[in-house]
């Protein structure tokens, strides 16, 4: 599966859109604009992903649904939301490097249409009485970009596990748990929906999850969640510690350093380093790139 996702980078890389997050951002912008100026607000009915009228011909929903925000009164909210996603989404993409990034967005989004098909599809099978255009246009609102954000939020808590944000502004917590915490509520909010049979509300959940599951699994970076390779780790850092000891390093002298952030462990004594044997050379990296950075040929 990692090779199938090198290729389609290579494939879209001359393609890719630089600052892709910031685009989204001008997105969500433009359609929190239509939604609060009197008399444009009809117009988002127009925009959403409906199967429905996709198939009748307004083929334009396809495209335009990315403009739909989630819907909320607190503007405050809105802002600091807009302002969080936009700082990790340009995160992961100096880290993941355009080609990655763009194909993680386009994946969620494909998915996501997916799921407003197949939704579609079952609304017309389990509850053909139901199937209205009135009853597809209000399904239709629950696909939007924001469960995409939510992918992008898990892949960064998963990269960068031990940074540091201030939930609810006075709460340090680490990312990784502030992943945990996102994706048991999302895991549980698509179950509910789906045994209480809203699987309209199950299928834009379900495919954020996919993305990043397809993503981070599948692409190798998943093997840190694993419990032998949380052994081994600890081991290693055991044994490290060990040596270390024996070898009596001289204090302030960095024993590894990062190829791509420079970091040593005595920047940050959590990180650990590794040689990459598909790069031509003695190439050392830490645990933060040691999956994401381009080989060295």
């Amino acid at each position: 599966m990692n090779d199938i996702l090198s290729k389609l980078e290579r494939k879209i890389a001359r393609v890719a859109i630089p600052n892709l997050t910031m685009k989204l951002i001008i997105c969500y912008v433009i359609g929190y604009v239509i939604y609060y100026i009197p008399g444009l607000k009809g117009i988002l009915n127009y925009m959403t992903l409906d199967a429905y009228q996709i198939l009748h011909g307004q083929v334009w929903r396809l495209v335009s649904w990315v403009l739909m925000p989630p819907m909320t009164s607190n503007l405050f909210f809105t802002i600091i939301t807009l302002v969080f996603y936009y700082s990790i989404g340009t995160t992961m993409e100096r880290v993941w490097g355009d080609a990655r990034y763009n194909l993680y967005i386009l994946s969620g989004l494909l998915f996501t249409v997916l799921g407003e098909f197949i939704t579609a599809g079952l609304m017309m099978v389990i509850y053909p009485t139901s199937a209205t255009p009135a009853n597809f246009a209000a399904i239709a609102t629950n696909f939007s970009i924001y469960y995409v954000n939510m992918s992008i939020l898990l892949a960064f808590a998963a990269t960068f596990p031990d940074n540091v944000i201030l939930f609810m502004f006075f709460i340090p917590l680490k990312m990784k748990w502030l992943g945990v915490i996102y994706g048991l509520w999302l895991a549980a909010e698509a179950l509910i929906s789906l045994l209480g049979g809203s699987f309209w509300n199950f299928f834009p959940i379900a495919a954020s999850l996919l993305n990043f599951v397809v993503f981070w699994f599948a692409g190798g970076r998943g093997i840190h969640a694993r419990p032998s390779e949380i052994r081994r780790r600890r081991e290693f850092r055991r044994e490290v510690r060990r040596s270390e000891s024996a070898h009596m390093t001289p204090k302030g002298i960095a024993r590894h350093k990062c190829a791509i952030c420079g970091q040593t462990e005595l920047d940050n004594p959590n990180l650990e380093f590794r040689f990459c044997s598909k790069c031509n050379g003695n190439y050392e990296y830490c645990n933060e790139h040691l999956f994401t950075h381009q080989h060295k040929t």
